[in-house]
């Protein structure tokens, strides 16, 4: 999926989508370490998935923070 498609998830989504796709990554190394793997370019696409599912994930925590904050208080 593309980065754009992630931000227009909800978080309840975001969170499922990052547990499905940390499984899919756990069997696909698995497969790799038993040599049925087909395609070994799936597991660095699950990787960069997951990365950009967190990533997302924490600049909506740091937007939130940011609003919480008074004004004239920053860091």
């Amino acid at each position: 999926m593309k980065p754009g498609e992630y931000r227009e998830m909800s978080d309840e989504q975001l969170d499922l989508t990052l547990k499905d796709t940390v499984k899919h990554l756990f069997h696909l190394r698995f497969q790799s370490a038993t040599e049925r793997l087909e395609t070994p370019s799936e597991i660095s696409k699950a990787k960069r998935d997951v990365a950009r599912i967190m990533t997302i994930k924490r600049e909506r925590r740091e937007k939130v923070g940011k609003k919480a904050q008074p004004a004239g208080k920053e860091k």
